[in-house]
């Protein structure tokens, strides 16, 4: 009676026993010790967070063991391998911590196939994975780490890992690739760093030369990386540490989101991959490859010595200015690997070190020659040139932000024209006989074009005096410049002597770089037959009214439609605003920006002829309910990409560099199908090439829309359009004016969609009519980059190539934006300038025009 009583206990005892025993392997582990093993055949580690597994593993098409790391999201990523070049063939293999304190990979006759092979260690150790992927080696009692994987890397680079840079290392090659995609065994490839004469990654090839390079670091991005300059910040969060005590420093990689799964891989093939993990399309997105397989230029020195690589010409090399081929025949056939030799020999070699004849070329937009030299005395450009015009062995020097001074001794290797927006130059030694040459050869030039031109003069003033004679009384319309003396031919003489005599003088003074702009050429029209295109500025032709002046609808005789924009007599738009905009817009031709068909001035009177637009402006149809169903999503994203084009444009790709200043929805029109057109240029600036930023005592602009430093300072830049451009784009998306929020709980827009999007509720901001049908995860990225661009500080704000790459790449990385605090002050702004603020008023919006000093 009690054995059958005392049965039933045992029995439950025994099971709990069993039970708690084999519960610790229903949980993943990430740790190993001794007495432990992981087994082939269903063992693994999993990393705390479940990023990383370890595990026994296979590659496609083999049936051989190996010990490895991957992403626990897609098996096949390995990203580190144990025993690459001695696999198990059979499934029978073990991972454990061996009695020497070592890790140990034993096959199935218990035979060592890998170890982490140290001596002097204890019997206390264990094994973690850890969520960086890193497996460590460790003393249990003191946490000592002994050995780590990220020390013995494979073929992958991972956020988190040490690269080392030390000039008494050297070459460092840190990455092996693997022998084939699907043999892990050593490849034909290593990649690592190069500290000399500013550190740069390199792929070497088995015979250990040189395959491709990063060009040299600058403190912030790799130079020779097209375009790194204008998304470092969002794709590539290289840093350099400062140097420890053995004078090594490290580079390791910053995701901007900690959530993001990336890797660099070096591929059996040879080159460096950049991927991230796109979780919505469960695969593998490939950010980057180096070198590209579509540009040859940059595979190693391709031009060979002396020539650079450009892969957007048909003829890929050519030899740099005092260089010609050194083997002419094989280069007409397309075999450049011999690359150039001078022209003429320096005159410091002929007279055995004397420099006085010698001088430097500049060379801009190229990748830097390879095998430089960091001169750390040398403290400025001159400086630089002064040393190596002074050492005859000294081919080049540069003086590069981040870097300081660089000098070249021999050959120039590897030179690959870079991307324009590229802010690169270098200076290499030449004959002066070489520099004069080009002299002789522009003042002969000059020459030649002077006589031409003076020439053309007199046959163009015999023409025109020809052609005036027959204007007199016949065409309302011609073809001549606006805003010269010739325009009075053209306008109704009783209204000359009110003609400004400012205006009728001659070329409007802008300067660029040194260089004078000439006014365009453009039709001119007279006052009466606009008057008459316009059935005398009808209420019935009115398209709109903003804060200088009228613009109606107007057909021409021909039946050309047109939109005339009549300056109002006390709008802000004075005469220079009046010239400017003639200028700017002849000069600039862009599909998102609006067409200048000509002009018409006439006493007081001052007009300006657009391309009609039927749709009118974006806030006509986008702030008006009855309206905003012609904007779907789609229709409003290609808005938004159309007009940070526009502005891409201005700022960088047209010739004239020009910051707009009253970027706003009343500004942006719209054509037949919906495509933006960036308008009203009045208060447009133009910059100088080299030049960031500008103070103005005028502040022009629109309440609502101006960036702080601005406003408040008057300092303006690319960068005050990108505020612009932020503010419009979260007009867009929500389908409010940012000034509809001033009787409300916030101050504007922009408070409103921070508190939303701080709150993860940026979906309640966007308009209803497109909530339902938009692609939430498109939307949300516009939101994002919207509250990127309205950063209270200008240094904060992505640049508008930055922007486009963001709007045009499906998932890109975006940093953190901070809250914008600017907006919160409006009241207390308010009232600090209420005395000092002229305004000119519509019914939609204020334009402010001025802002006097105290």
């Amino acid at each position: 009676m009690e054995t059958n009583m005392k049965n039933p206990v045992s029995g439950f005892l025994v099971s709990l026993i069993y039970v708690l025993y084999f519960a610790q392997f229903c949980c993943a582990v990430d740790t190993i010790r001794q007495g432990e093993s992981v087994a082939d055949g269903g063992d693994s580690l999993v990393s705390e967070n479940e990023t990383f597994e370890l595990g026994f593993f296979s590659p496609e098409n083999s049936t051989f063991r190996y010990v490895g790391i991957w992403y626990r999201v897609d098996v096949k990523t390995v990203v580190w391998v144990a025993n690459r070049d001695n696999p198990i063939p059979t499934k029978n293999g073990v991972l454990r911590i061996g009695v020497d304190g070592n890790l140990v990979v034993l096959n199935g006759n218990t035979n060592l196939v890998w170890s982490s092979n140290l001596t002097g260690l204890s019997n206390n150790t264990a094994a973690i994975l850890r969520d960086t992927g890193n497996l460590v080696l460790s003393n249990t009692d003191t946490s000592k780490v002994h050995w780590q994987s990220f020390e013995h890397p494979t073929d992958t680079f991972l956020p988190g890992m040490r690269a080392p840079v030390s000039s008494l290392i050297g070459e460092f090659h840190v990455f092996r690739s693997w022998k084939s995609s699907n043999d892990p065994s050593l490849g034909n490839f290593t990649m690592g760093v190069d500290p000399n004469g500013g550190p740069q990654i390199i792929i070497w090839d088995q015979n250990k030369g040189r395959r491709w390079r990063s060009g040299q670091w600058n403190s912030v991005i790799f130079t020779g990386i097209p375009n790194m300059s204008d998304i470092a910040s969002f794709l590539y969060g290289f840093k350099l540490s400062q140097p420890d005590e053995n004078r090594t420093q490290y580079f390791t990689y910053d995701p901007s989101s900690p959530s993001d799964l990336l890797r660099f891989r070096l591929t059996w093939d040879g080159r460096e991959q950049q991927s991230r993990w796109d979780d919505d399309r469960k695969m593998w997105t490939v950010m980057q490859t180096q070198p590209d397989p579509g540009n040859v230029c940059d595979l190693y020195n391709h031009c060979g010595n002396h020539a650079t690589c450009d892969n957007f010409e048909a003829v890929k090399c050519s030899c740099i200015d005092g260089f010609r081929p050194k083997s002419p025949d094989q280069w007409s056939k397309g075999n450049w690997s011999g690359g150039c030799e001078r022209r003429i020999e320096l005159q410091c070699q002929r007279t055995n070190g004397s420099a006085g004849e010698d001088g430097f070329k500049g060379l801009k937009h190229v990748k830097l020659p390879d095998s430089s030299n960091l001169l750390l005395s040398a403290g400025n450009i001159d400086a630089c040139e002064t040393s190596c015009l002074g050492n005859c062995s000294c081919t080049a020097y540069a003086f590069i932000s981040g870097i300081g001074c660089m000098t070249w001794e021999g050959d120039l290797v590897d030179l690959q024209h870079l991307d324009e927006a590229a802010n690169l130059q270098f200076f290499y030694r030449v004959h002066r006989s070489e520099l004069d040459g080009s002299r002789k050869i522009s003042n002969i030039v000059i020459i030649i074009i002077s006589v031409l031109g003076a020439c053309f003069l007199v046959v163009t003033i015999w023409l025109l005096w020809r052609y005036k004679k027959q204007l007199r009384g016949l065409p309302v319309v011609s073809s001549m410049p606006c805003c010269k003396e010739d325009d009075v031919a053209v306008i109704n003489e009783s209204k000359n002597k009110e003609f400004p005599a400012d205006l009728s003088g001659g070329p409007v003074d802008i300067l660029i770089d040194g260089s004078q702009v000439n006014e365009p050429e453009l039709t001119v029209i007279n006052f009466s037959s606009l008057a008459a295109a316009t059935k005398n500025f009808s209420e019935a032709n009115r398209l709109g009214h903003g804060g200088f002046g009228t613009v109606y609808k107007g057909e021409l005789p021909g039946g050309q439609e047109i939109a005339v924009k009549r300056l109002s007599g006390q709008s802000g738009q004075g005469l220079e605003e009046f010239k400017n905009e003639i200028i700017l817009i002849a000069k600039l031709q862009h599909r998102n920006l609006v067409r200048l068909l000509g002009c018409s001035i006439e006493g007081d009177e001052k007009m300006l002829i657009y391309e009609y637009m039927p749709n009118k402006s974006l806030d006509y149809i986008l702030f008006d309910e009855t309206k905003q169903e012609k904007l779907d999503w789609r229709t409003r994203f290609g808005i938004i990409e159309g007009i940070a084009r526009g502005l891409l444009y201005l700022h960088r790709d047209s010739r004239l560099r020009i910051i707009h200043r009253d970027l706003k929805a009343s500004n942006i029109l719209l054509d037949a199908e919906m495509n933006p057109k960036i308008s009203d240029f009045g208060m447009a600036r133009i910059f100088g090439g080299n030049q960031n930023e500008a103070n103005t005592i005028r502040v022009v602009g629109t309440y609502g829309y101006m960036s702080p430093e601005y406003a408040m300072e008057g300092l303006f830049s690319v960068k005050s359009d990108v505020y612009s451009f932020g503010v419009l784009l979260l007009e867009i998306v929500s389908g409010r004016r940012n000034t509809s929020f001033r009787s409300s709980d916030y101050t504007s827009l922009i408070a409103y969609a921070w508190s939303l999007w701080n709150e993860d509720k940026a979906m309640e901001m966007v308009d209803p009519s497109i909530r339902d049908s938009c692609s939430t995860t498109q939307v949300l990225k516009c939101i994002h980059i919207g509250m990127l661009c309205v950063q209270d500080s200008a240094m904060h704000r992505p640049t508008m190539a930055a922007v486009v790459l963001m709007l045009e790449t499906e998932t890109p990385t975006l940093p953190m934006p901070k809250q914008p605090t600017y907006t919160s002050m409006r009241s207390l702004m308010d009232a600090e300038y209420s005395m000092d603020i002229h305004e000119t008023a519509s019914s939609k919006d204020v334009t402010v025009t001025m802002v006097d000093g105290r």
